[in-house]
This record gives structure tokens, sequence and C-alpha cells, in this order.
């Protein structure tokens, strides 16, 4: 069973080609299965001269205008953060009336049939989430302190009732 970030996991999940962008820990994602793993410290991403479908930034480390030229022309530039000015939902909102590339802003939402599917990606062992760390919910300042560390790799999870967990 492989334990991934989401982006990387899902990726791995439906056999597409990826690479990670990271600065650590390299070999921890090399073995998840990233195709290719880009230390961000020392290695320019935006300068190996190859194109994708899609580029995932979810970490808020780039922008639109930075990745525009890595997509191909009908590619996807998905960010999980509102980028510099606010301009991610914004990008994404008339992203419909132009063609060619354009950015993804991810708006949660009950989907009951992607749930299902991540459902079974789950039960099947194709994807389980990577859990870094979990902290009781009266520990969550030091969750969050954690997390504003920006060390953290995968997901750090709260729990609500430890009696349930």
């Amino acid at each position: 069973m492989r334990r991934a970030p989401l982006a990387l996991g899902l990726s791995l999940a439906l056999a597409a080609p990826s690479f990670a962008q990271l600065a650590s820990p390299l070999e921890l994602v090399r073995g998840l299965g990233a195709d290719r793993v880009i230390d961000y410290q020392t290695e320019d991403f935006t300068q190996h001269g190859q194109t994708y479908d899609v580029v995932i930034d979810a970490v808020g480390k780039s922008s639109f205008g930075q990745c525009k030229p890595l997509l191909k022309p009908n590619g996807m530039y998905i960010s999980s953060e509102l980028g510099p000015h606010a301009q991610n939902p914004f990008l994404a909102l008339i992203a419909p009336l132009h063609r060619g590339k354009k950015v993804g802003f991810p708006i949660p939402k009950h989907d009951q049939p992607m749930m299902k599917y991540f459902q079974g990606l789950m039960a099947s062992g194709e994807f389980k989430p990577l859990i870094d760390r979990t902290y009781p919910l009266d520990e969550i300042v030091a969750a969050y302190r954690y997390v504003e560390t920006g060390q953290k790799v995968g997901n750090v999870v709260i729990i609500v009732n430890p009696a349930a967990a």
C-alpha cells in the first residue's frame, strides 16, 4: 500500500506520470513512486524544459505566471492557495471564457461520487494518505505551530474524540 500526499497519490493511482518538487525528505517521495523528484532548494523546476497536462501547487510556493510555460496548450494549473494578489480564484472563474491554459482553484464541496471513488482507492490499497503527525484537539495550537514551521510531510490530523479513534 502506498502512503502518499494526496496529489501524488492520486497521480500514482491513475498511473499518470508524476513529479514532486520539495525540499525534503527526497528519499521518502522517491519511495512513494514519483517519476521524478526535484529539490526546489537546489533546482528550478521551471527550467527543465518539460510540459505537463496539470501542475498542482499543493503548498502555494508558485504562481500561474511562473508555471504557465510548463503547461501543455490546454493544461491546467491548480493551487490550494489564493496566489499573488488573491488572483487564483479570479483566474479560475474566468478560465471557462478563455481557450488554452487555465487555472483551477479547488473549492470544497460535498461530492458523493468522488467520495465513493476515494473510498474505493483506499479500500483497494491503491491509495493511503501519508499522515505525518496526529494531535488531540486540546493540542491544536501545537499542531498549528508545527504546520507553520513548513516542516510537515503529509497530513497533520486533529483527533476530535480520542476515545473514538
